[in-house]
């Protein structure tokens, strides 16, 4: 082989090299840049797509681009790895297809509250309302919308039309939305001074539910109730993120109503210390301390 030849294959060699190295290195990774800047004024990133979830739902949309059920499977893709933005995105192309699709809106404003973007959140949540009245999870998510704004009145309201979608629901679903929309429903009666309300929601509550998913809120309702003390909620030491924001948060909001915002103030720190930023109690807790700095 002569010299020259051998120059040439290196040469080609090192080309190739480069290129699928171009092609393997994108110019930015979801980790590149901060999905959204908190209420507190922290960045938070998405997570990466170690299971490729988003290329595959890409390339299944890409072959029936209006099809609205692939539409929605690439956005909760990209939703569970914490990339909202390009939810938001997908959404809004889904929409501009089918405008009437309650779905839609009720994920896209699902987002915005990941986002904390709640008066868009509240927008498309009371849209979809209006195509469909009669999910659980768009009155659950328009009164978690209001509540997040402070707006506990409006809450209340949604959270009631929330609960009376659970209680007529006739699976074995049934307990755990009712449980969950009695949590935030009996916080939010305390925040507007109302504590009749709120124990009227907790006479539904009894430990005989059959709870599968929603424990944390289970657990928080019974502590209401005087059937679990404080202590027996979370270990601190063993708990995860999530478990915090969640459990932390109701017990937040207790010591808050109770007239002790130093110690509440402190559960909420403890919180957003953590690294779970789209639980809904991690926002509930920023959004506290957010408006504590007012």
């Amino acid at each position: 082989m002569t010299t020259v030849r051998r120059f040439a294959q290196r040469g080609f060699a090192l080309a190739l090299t480069a290129l699928l190295f171009t092609i393997s290195t994108p110019a930015q990774t979801p980790e590149a840049k901060p999905e959204i800047t908190s209420l507190l004024g922290v960045k938070h990133f998405a997570n990466a797509d170690e299971k490729g979830e988003i290329p595959a739902a890409e390339q299944k949309l890409a072959a029936d681009p209006k099809n609205i059920d692939l539409v929605i499977a690439l956005g909760r893709a990209q939703a569970n790895v914490w990339r909202y933005n390009d939810a938001i995105a997908t959404y809004t192309r889904g929409i501009q297809l089918a405008p009437n699709d309650a779905r839609l809106y009720r994920h896209r404003g699902h987002r915005y509250i990941s986002t904390r973007q709640f008066d868009k959140a509240v927008g498309d949540m009371s849209r979809a309302a209006k195509l469909n009245d009669k999910d659980f999870d768009i009155w659950y998510h328009l009164a978690l919308a209001h509540y997040l704004k402070g707006q506990f009145a409006k809450a209340a309201d949604a959270y009631e039309r929330c609960r009376q979608v659970a209680e007529a629901d006739t699976t074995d679903k049934r307990d755990d939305s009712v449980i969950a929309v009695s949590d935030w429903l009996c916080m939010t009666y305390r925040r507007m001074n109302k504590p009749a309300e709120a124990a009227k929601v907790l006479e539904r509550i009894t430990p005989e539910m059959k709870v599968k998913e929603n424990k944390s809120y289970f657990d928080r309702l019974l502590f209401y109730k005087g059937l679990k003390k404080e202590e027996e909620l979370v270990n601190v030491e063993k708990a995860t993120d999530l478990e915090i924001a969640t459990v932390g948060y109701g017990l937040g909001n207790w010591h808050l109503y109770n007239g002790n915002r130093a110690k509440a103030e402190e559960i909420f720190r403890k919180i957003v210390s953590g690294k779970y930023w789209p639980a809904f109690g991690f926002i509930a807790a920023e959004a506290e301390l957010a408006r504590a700095k007012r």
